[in-house]
Order: structure tokens, then sequence, then C-alpha cells
């Protein structure tokens, strides 16, 4: 099975640079994984038209708990998937801080992306204190565990976990870089986690400043299936060498 690489854009670009990135990640006919991007909101349909007869998948940020109704400001996930969106992004861990997501939450949007055949890709990952205190796989055993409460795939593919360790995101100012090694080891224990919740071998994802210097060494990693990537995503010749691995 291929490699599958997520680039992340965040609120980063303008809808012209979004669009203009797009185009070349479209046109870009060297790449040796599965790649999606997940733009903002306000380029989605944009993108859709973008990358419609390429080979690269959209993925969205995030999406609701629910298809239709009077919930001011958030977006359906039968509208993403009829706009072309294969893959979502659900409980990225800025949105855990900055909008005080929650497990019952997210849990509740992971099983209405599913309804609408939407791949959710579950983030999770542990915060510096976490580490040291050395409870880093209790810490993601109950986040798995209340995330994914009442969660049924039919295959393996239809979900992916996303590991992003706070401590090792570059946009804190704090990060520390993981060795690939040590997220090897990580991500089997949540595989294997994952493997007795859900009764599927799932794809796990590492992200955490993966950079075109890391990326290969993080990619030859036994358990790591891919890439989650948030900054260098944004560079189209790196984002491109990433893919190409």
């Amino acid at each position: 099975m291929k490699k599958l690489v997520v680039a992340n854009w965040k609120m980063q670009l303008n809808i012209k640079n979004s669009l203009i990135l797009a185009k070349k990640i479209s046109q870009f006919n060297k790449y040796k994984s599965e790649v999606v991007i997940c733009p903002d909101y306000t380029s989605l349909l944009l993108i859709a038209h973008i990358l419609k007869k390429s080979k690269v998948f959209l993925g969205a940020q995030d999406s609701a708990i629910n298809d239709y109704g009077a919930y001011t400001g958030e977006v359906s996930p039968l509208n993403l998937k009829t706009l072309g969106v294969k893959y979502v992004i659900i409980g990225h861990s800025e949105r855990r801080e900055h909008l005080h997501e929650n497990s019952a939450v997210i849990n509740a949007k992971i099983i209405a992306a599913l309804n609408t055949n939407l791949i959710p890709i579950l983030c999770v990952g542990e915060k510096l204190v976490e580490k040291e205190e050395g409870k880093t796989k209790s810490f993601l055993s109950e986040e798995l565990r209340r995330a994914l409460k009442n969660v049924k795939i039919k295959k393996a593919s239809d979900l992916i976990i996303a590991y992003e360790p706070v401590w090792a995101i570059s946009t804190n100012k704090a990060s520390r870089s993981m060795a690939p090694s040590e997220a090897d080891i990580t991500q089997e224990f949540i595989k294997n986690r994952v493997a007795k919740i859900l009764k599927k071998n799932i794809r796990v994802l590492y992200g955490g400043s993966v950079n075109l210097n890391n990326a290969s060494d993080f990619l030859k990693q036994k358990n790591v299936d891919g890439l989650l990537v948030g900054a260098a995503s944004l560079n189209v010749n790196d984002f491109n060498a990433i893919c190409s691995i």
C-alpha cells in the first residue's frame, strides 16, 4: 500500500495563493505517495475543480456533527462530500486548544463523517506535560477510547489516525523534534490500541514538524504509514519532494 501524505494548509493562505499552490501540486506527476491537500473552506470549491482530473485528493480541515440544521458557522459533511471532498481532518490539536473541542464533539464528528462516506483523519497526541510525566501511552489510550466510542467501520481504509505530539508541532514556540524511531514505537502502540477498539488494522500517519529534511526518515519507519504535513506543505518544491520519497 502506498504511503499517504496529507497537506494541512490551516489558515495560512489567501484564496489566490491557495489556487496557485493547488494547481502546481496537481500538475506534478512523480508522486510515490497518495496525496491529499486540505485548504481552508473559502478555497474548497475552486480547488475541487482544479483537482478534478488530477491524482491528488481533496480534504477538509473539519466538518460538523450534522448534515443540516441551525448550526451557524458550521459546515455540513454532506455538503463537503458533494464538493468532492474525500478526507476530513478531525480533532486537530489546534481546534482542541483554541476552540475547546472535547472528545464527545470529536466522536460525534467522526460518526457524522463516516455516515456521509467521508474518511476521517483523527488527530491524537500528547502535550509535553504528559510526555514528561511518562503518561503518553495512558493519555493516548484514553483519547482513542473516547474519540472512537461506538465508531464502526466496514474496512480498514474507512478511517485514519494521525499521531501529532503537541510538543513537536512547529507552531508551538517550545516545540522539540521527535526522533523517527520514537515515533515508530508510539505509532505501533496506537495501531495496537485501535485494532482492539475497531477490530481493524488502520493506517497511522505521523505529524509534528515534518519537513523535507526529516520526512524520509519518518517514512522509513515500519509503523509510519504516511505524513500529516503543515508548514512544509506550503512550499511546493518541498511538498512535491516529500511526496516523491
